[in-house]
């Protein structure tokens, strides 16, 4: 697992080289932080980078933190990457409702509105019942 980060020391062109990132990530999810900017806004090489650290998308382009499709990947691998997706994913209710049943906690990182929605604070509560802790006050 050590081997992947070897990329943090690689010169600029190396960590533009897409096939030896792969393989990096293959070893290393945590080495994406250190991919060019380009291959950090790269859907195939954020996929993969997930595969081994599901926090990945924290260190990805804007684009891809607005992209559900890699946020819903995200959540379901850990339900806090939620705190990394756009204000408009964070308070999308099918994303809320994935990370909160990965971890409740995730409550915490959904919009307003949705710590106010029974539905997303039931499913988080189920998963992890401190997450009573971030549901608006409305509810309690």
């Amino acid at each position: 697992r050590q081997k992947g980060r070897a990329l943090e020391f690689a010169c600029q062109e190396l960590r533009q080289d897409k096939a030896l990132v792969l393989e990096a990530l293959k070893q290393n999810g945590f080495a994406f932080e250190f991919a060019s900017e380009e291959l950090r806004g790269d859907k195939e090489v954020l996929l993969q980078a997930m595969q081994q650290h599901g926090l990945a998308i924290e260190c990805a382009s804007q684009a891809l933190r607005t992209d559900k499709e890699i946020v819903l990947a995200a959540v379901k691998m850990n339900g806090c990457a939620l705190q990394y997706a756009s204000g408009d994913l964070q308070g999308d209710e099918e994303v809320a409702l994935e990370a909160a049943k990965q971890d409740g906690s995730a409550l915490e990182f959904a919009s307003r509105d949705l710590q106010a929605s029974k539905a997303v604070v039931m499913e988080a509560v189920r998963q992890n019942g401190l997450a009573l802790r971030f549901a608006h006050e409305d509810l309690l």
